[in-house]
C-alpha cells in the first residue's frame, strides 16, 4: 500500500555506495556563469513570505500554466487559489467541496483556467476559476493521494492508496483505462511527449509503461530504497526522481541513464520542481532548508532556509520564483495548531 511520504525516517546513506544504482557526483571546476548569475540575482531577491491559504497543514502547491495564479490543497479538505500580483500573493477564492484532505492538485497543462483536485474521499473533481464552480466530480475507487494531467490536456491519471492507477477523459469525465498494481505507488507522471506513464514505487524502482497502451516498456532500479517522487524538465531533456535514501537523481530522458545526483540532503526527498529553463532543480525533504541546485552540474545554487519540513515546491512557470510548503505549527497561539500557510521565495529584499 502506498504511504504518505510524511511516515519516513532519516536517510540510509550508508547505502549509497560503490555498487549502488547512483553514481557518485563530480566535483566541477568551480560556478558556471548561470550559477553566478542566479546567485547575483537571489542576493537581492532572498525574501519568503507567506500567505494564509487554509486552516491545516497545506499537502500541494502549484502554478497555473500562464503563471497568474497559484493553488494549494490542503488537509482542510479544501483548495485556495492566489493571484500572483507584483511582489505577493492575493486570495482570490477557496474551492470547498471535497470531504475528505486534498492531498495533491494539478492545473491543465494548456487552459490556466482549470484545475484538478486529488482527496481522501475517494473523489476528484475539476475546477473552473472563472466561474469558481467545481465542473465536474468523478468517483474512483479509493482514497486518492496522486494525479497529474497528461501535456496534451486530455486525460487525468490518479493513483489511490490500494496502488489502483484510474485514466479519466477530462472532456467526458469517463474513466478510460484502470491499472492495479502490484508495488506500492508513489507518484506518477507522462514524460512530455505525452507516449510513455512514469510511476515511482517503493521498491526504488521507476516503471515505465507506453501510452495509451500501458504495456510495461521498463523498469529501472533507480534507487536502493524507496523512490518518492518524479518531475519532468520544461525542455524535455531530464527527470529527477527523490528517493528516502535522501538522493535526488537526474535522468536523461531518452538514453534513461542516471547522468548525476544530488546529495545534499539528509532526510527522504518528498518533492521537486525544476525552474521554467529547466536549468535549477529544488527538492526538499524534511530538512530545514530547500536545496536549490544547478541542473547541469549538481552544483548548489542556493538554500532557502525552512523552520519545518517541506511537503511541497513548485517554480514559477516563467520566473525564478518558488512557491512551497512547510509542516508549520502557529506558534502564536498554539504550537500544536498547523498554520496552513503557503509560501513564495524569490521576492525582492526590500519588497
Amino acid at each position: 500500500m502506498a504511504v504518505p511520504t510524511a511516515a519516513m525516517g532519516p536517510s540510509a546513506l550508508g547505502q549509497s555506495g560503490p555498487g549502488s544504482m547512483v553514481p557518485w557526483c563530480s566535483v566541477s571546476s568551480g560556478p558556471s556563469r548561470y550559477v553566478l548569475g542566479m546567485q547575483e540575482l537571489f542576493r537581492g531577491h532572498s525574501k519568503t513570505r507567506e500567505f494564509l491559504a487554509h486552516s491545516a497543514k497545506v499537502h500541494s502547491v502549484a502554478w497555473s500554466c500562464d503563471g497568474r495564479r497559484l493553488a494549494s490543497g490542503s488537509f482542510d479538505k479544501t483548495a485556495s487559489v492566489f493571484l500572483l500580483e507584483k511582489d505577493r500573493l492575493v486570495k482570490e477564492n477557496n474551492y470547498r467541496g471535497h470531504g475528505d484532505s486534498v492531498d495533491q492538485l494539478c492545473w491543465h497543462p494548456s487552459n490556466p483556467d482549470l484545475f484538478v483536485t486529488a482527496s481522501g474521499d475517494k473523489t476528484i473533481r475539476i475546477w473552473d476559476v472563472r466561474t469558481t464552480k467545481c465542473i465536474a466530480t468523478v468517483n474512483t475507487k479509493g482514497e486518492n493521494i496522486n494525479i497529474c494531467w497528461s501535456p496534451d490536456g486530455q486525460t487525468i491519471a490518479v493513483g489511490n492508496k490500494d496502488d489502483v492507477v484510474t485514466f479519466i477523459d477530462a472532456k467526458t469525465h469517463r474513466s478510460k483505462a484502470e491499472e492495479q498494481f502490484k508495488f506500492e505507488v508513489n507518484e506518477i507522471s507522462w514524460n512530455n511527449d505525452n507516449n510513455m506513464f512514469f510511476l515511482t514505487n517503493g521498491n526504488g524502482c521507476i516503471n515505465i509503461l507506453s501510452y495509451p497502451e500501458l504495456k510495461p516498456v521498463q523498469s529501472i532500479n533507480a534507487h536502493p530504497s524507496n523512490c518518492i517522487c518524479i518531475k519532468f524538465d520544461p525542455m524535455g531533456k531530464y527527470f529527477a526522481t527523490g528517493s528516502a535514501d535522501a538522493l535526488v537523481s537526474l535522468w536523461d530522458v531518452d538514453e534513461l541513464v542516471c547522468v548525476r545526483c544530488f546529495s545534499r540532503l539528509d532526510w527522504p526527498v518528498r518533492t521537486l520542481s525544476f525552474s521554467h529553463d529547466g536549468k535549477m532543480l529544488a527538492s526538499a525533504s524534511e530538512d530545514h532548508f530547500i536545496d536549490i541546485a544547478e541542473v547541469e552540474t549538481g552544483d548548489k545554487l542556493w538554500e532557502v532556509q525552512c523552520e519545518s519540513p517541506t511537503f511541497t515546491v513548485a517554480w514559477h512557470p516563467k520566473r525564478p520564483l518558488l512557491a512551497f510548503a512547510c509542516d508549520d505549527k502557529d506558534g502564536k497561539y498554539d504550537s500544536s495548531r498547523e498554520a496552513g500557510t503557503v509560501k513564495l521565495f524569490g521576492l525582492p529584499n526590500d519588497s
